[in-house]
């Protein structure tokens, strides 16, 4: 179908500030209590008290784990997952009585009483195939067999096999494997389910799912895309699939809508937020969230906390989080009221409605409903800013945050937004995120991965599929063929898919805490549902490595 008529109010035309009719509340109503202090070696009494059971490295070996995170003779990724050789007690009290002063002894100690993981290495593959044969034979590489239960590391051995990202990902991410699971055919239809009962079983364990199958996870989650999963189970009947997880769903629905994800703007209006669930540096950034800590006098809790809140929206990290958008330590996820976030809980609430109405629970069909429309009209109350365009929003302030991001195409693809949004979001689109690579994640480059010049497949299916639900096909047409322009000349050039990509310069994406890695789930889950929905830009998929790389350039 044609694309409608864009909306009379032009985004280029949309005031610079957000005018006096932007909602503005009392900051006090607010606040909630502060953050306790932050210790050197924090107590087990700092994780939830649903997972004390399950410590991370930082609370399973205290000394021994900060001297080896901050030394940096380990990577940190690795040693984080570094399977013990020996009880914790025992390696402690050897700690204590060897007492390593130099790196070197330190790394030996470490050697001696730990395994760490092979290198994250590239996965060998003949290197004539196609982009579309290549990703078929991804598959196998990145797929984990069930876990053994007598693991002594911080791995969460999970019941059924799983598809890990790749590269030093070597365990299964919450919200990658949506976009993930997206690429699979019919004919991979039991990992599907594998991975959709892997995680109800992490909801009934632990309350929530985690960020990753990792004890270092279990204080945050990601953005919940675990309905969106179970609907894959059941394309043409959704609700059917939702109607056999309804215990899991509400959990995990009660997880981001009460306690200190819950956030009170007004009597009438009621919203979520992403929290960090400990005031100390994460176990697999450790050295880094030291040095953040360090370059500002704000208190160190606050610091790991919003840190940790950033890790959970998935987006760690952007200048969505920032109040300088160009100095880290000024950090303030857990003041942001995330417009994707509660575009995701309304789709879960009429997820669950939709379920309960299968299941013939009317009650609950009448409770979600009834939620599901609050927290739109909440939303299209407090989260319109420039030019109605709906945003994040700043709880210190009262209005939103101006930051003009690929978040707010998420009202789009859950249908929160209204025709006059959509217009405004679409031509926010043409004038500020439309790179001739694909979709930027912010106009901002501010040296931070979930910035300009930075694209991500997650985002890209969002915004395509958000775009064509409002008609806008023309212009999801256009962000789809210049996505998939990139990764077919990225691999012409390279052989690989990657994490992320440079929508400027059609290349492998940097910034963030750690290199670009391949592999790589969301990027081939993405990349093949793209082709799928476009049967016309499928000889994109027909992209072979070159020998001479300079060759792939040609491709458009």
């Amino acid at each position: 179908m044609p694309s409608p008529k864009r909306s009379s109010i032009r985004w280029a035309d949309r005031p610079k500030l957000p005018g006096a009719a932007a909602i503005r509340f009392a900051a006090a109503a607010l606040a909630f209590a502060a953050p306790t202090a932050c210790v050197a070696v924090p107590s087990a009494g700092d994780q939830p008290a649903a997972v004390e059971r399950i410590a991370p490295p930082s609370l399973r070996y205290p000394g021994l784990f900060q001297r080896v995170a901050l030394s940096g003779v380990v990577d940190p990724k690795d040693w984080v997952d570094a399977e013990p050789l020996a009880p914790d007690a025992e390696i402690l009290a050897a700690f204590a009585e060897d007492a390593p002063d130099t790196d070197e002894a330190l790394a030996e100690f470490v050697g001696r009483w730990f395994d760490l993981p092979e290198p994250a290495g590239s996965v060998d593959l003949p290197d004539d195939l196609t982009l579309t044969e290549h990703i078929d034979a991804l598959w196998p590489h990145l797929t984990r067999s069930a876990d053994s239960d007598t693991a002594r590391g911080s791995l969460l051995p999970l019941p059924h096999p799983y598809i890990v990202p790749g590269g030093r990902f070597r365990e299964v991410y919450y919200w990658d494997a949506y976009f993930t699971l997206l690429g699979l055919g019919p004919e991979h239809d039991d990992i599907k389910q594998d991975m959709v009962d892997n995680f109800a079983s992490l909801i009934r364990e632990t309350g929530h799912i985690p960020n990753a199958n990792r004890s270092y996870y279990l204080s945050r989650s990601q953005p919940p895309f675990f309905f969106m999963m179970i609907s894959l189970l059941s394309p043409d009947d959704p609700a059917a699939a939702w109607a056999r997880y309804l215990p899991e769903l509400r959990a995990e629905h009660a997880y981001w809508t009460t306690g200190p994800h819950r956030v009170v703007l007004s009597d009438d209006i009621v919203l979520s937020r992403y929290w960090g669930g400990r005031t100390v540096p994460r176990d697999e950034s450790y050295i880094q969230d030291h040095t953040t800590a360090d370059e500002t006098d704000r208190p160190d809790a606050d610091i790991y906390r919003d840190l940790r809140a950033g890790a959970e929206s998935g987006w760690d990290f952007s200048s969505r989080w920032l109040e300088d958008p160009d100095d880290l330590s000024t950090i303030r996820t857990t003041r942001i009221v995330p417009v994707d976030l509660n575009a995701l809980l309304y789709g879960l609430e009429r997820a669950i409605a939709e379920g309960c109405l299968r299941a013939s629970e009317a009650a609950c069909t009448m409770d979600y409903g009834q939620r599901a429309s609050e927290r739109r009209s909440d939303m299209l109350d407090a989260l319109p800013g420039l030019s109605d365009l709906l945003m994040d929003f700043d709880l210190d302030t009262g209005e939103t945050t101006g930051r003009v991001s690929a978040a707010s195409l998420y009202p789009l693809f859950f249908g929160v937004a209204t025709e006059e949004q959509a217009a405004i979001a679409a031509d926010m689109v043409d004038d500020e995120l439309l790179a001739p690579g694909g979709l930027l994640t912010t106009p901002l480059t501010t040296g931070q991965q979930w910035d300009a010049p930075n694209g991500w497949a997650p985002l890209q299916w969002i915004a395509v599929e958000g775009l064509r639900r409002y008609g806008y096909d023309d212009l999801a047409h256009d962000i789809a063929q210049r996505w998939l322009a990139t990764v077919a000349r990225s691999y012409c050039e390279t052989g690989k898919l990657v994490e992320k990509y440079d929508m400027l310069e059609h290349k492998p994406g940097g910034g963030g805490e750690y290199p670009t890695q391949d592999g790589f789930g969301w990027t081939n889950g993405v990349t093949m549902a793209l082709i799928d929905a476009y049967p016309d830009l499928s000889f994109y998929g027909e992209t072979r490595p070159a020998e001479d790389p300079e060759s792939c350039v040609a491709i458009k």
